[in-house]
């Protein structure tokens, strides 16, 4: 409880003489140092209860030099971050994980240079004592800030240029792959892609996935690239596909949200899926039951991703050394009726 107006705040020496042991006692309980008996844990958890103590968490971080928090940022615009079901998972992932270990999970979203700089300032200041990195770019300002800064901290993906930080993520190449080759096999011969996030690893990887998959007959012209993985994309990028090659039986989107934009703009032009064009999504996100119809994807486990993140990241703030390269966690092709 917070003492009302004009009370004078509790302190560990009221709850010590209400409970009638040492202050030493009540500080060893408080901050589990070592052994309490359980008569004196009673009176001194009765004690904070009828005096009001809050414990100063503040005061606390300066003697230990610890936040308690940890830093998930992600370099997205806003609105994408509010419709990215991926991220949502990611971030409740290592949630669960930070909260089962007494931490804070602290979020920060950039969505320009200044809030780039403004957070890599943040992170200089000690409020935080670890991060997890979503959606790191190719020379990316806070991943060079918690390199120079020597903070604890993982990436979700693998941004090349950052050999020291650890990654947790999947085989974007592998997965894109797999998933083409699907569509290829229900027979299309003009498959095109609707590419996003070129200049991080996820979205260079599924470019590249992609033309594994078609090998010879891969026609650059059949691709086209937008910065986001965002609805507005796919509709775009669909449009601009159709307009090349009215003849596209396929279309490959580099992310579900990329998809559902695709769905709308092959509805718009008259043409039934999957009747008329296939398409394939990635994530295997909300997005990809909500369409219709409902989309064939690759599901990747983003929700583990987040806590496997966060396990490395609070290992790494209690010690344990950093393991160089990262972690890839399994995908798998799942079929629905958009293919």
């Amino acid at each position: 409880m917070t003492p009302p107006p004009g009370r004078r705040r509790a302190t560990i020496h009221d709850v010590a003489a209400e409970a009638g042991v040492s202050r030493g006692t009540v500080s060893r309980l408080l901050n589990g140092t070592s052994y309490v008996s359980s008569d004196a844990r009673e009176a001194i958890e009765k004690a904070i209860a009828k005096v009001g103590y809050v414990q100063n968490t503040a005061a606390r971080n300066l003697v230990t030099r610890r936040s308690r928090a940890v830093g998930f940022v992600v370099h997205e615009p806003h609105e994408l971050f509010l419709d990215d079901p991926n991220i949502g998972a990611i971030l409740l992932g290592a949630n669960e994980v930070v909260s089962e270990a007494d931490f804070q999970l602290v979020v920060l979203v950039l969505d320009s240079e200044r809030d780039s700089q403004r957070v890599a300032d943040y992170l200089q200041g000690g409020f935080v004592d670890g991060a997890v990195l979503v959606s790191a770019r190719q020379h990316d300002t806070i991943a060079g800030a918690v390199e120079r800064l020597g903070l604890p901290a993982v990436f979700i993906g693998h941004p090349p240029g950052h050999p020291t930080i650890p990654y947790v993520g999947i085989d974007n190449r592998s997965a894109a792959r797999s998933v083409t080759e699907e569509l290829l096999r229900t027979g299309r011969r003009r498959v095109a892609m609707v590419a996003s996030a070129l200049d991080r690893d996820s979205g260079s990887d599924r470019l590249a996935g992609f033309r594994d998959a078609l090998g010879d007959r891969f026609d650059p012209r059949l691709v086209v690239d937008h910065p986001l993985y965002s609805y507005a994309s796919g509709l775009d990028g669909a449009r601009e596909l159709l307009r090349r090659d009215p003849a596209i039986d396929g279309i490959f989107a580099a992310s579900d949200a990329v998809a559902a934009g695709v769905l709308e703009a092959l509805r718009q032009a008259g043409r039934s899926v999957p009747g008329d064009v296939g398409v394939v999504g990635f994530d295997d996100s909300a997005w990809a039951v909500r369409c219709v119809p409902a989309l064939s994807t690759v599901r990747q486990p983003a929700r583990l991703m987040g806590r496997r993140a966060a396990e490395i990241v609070l290992g790494q703030i209690q010690g344990a050394e950093v393991e160089p390269g990262g972690a890839l966690l399994d995908t798998e092709v799942v079929w629905r009726a958009s293919a």
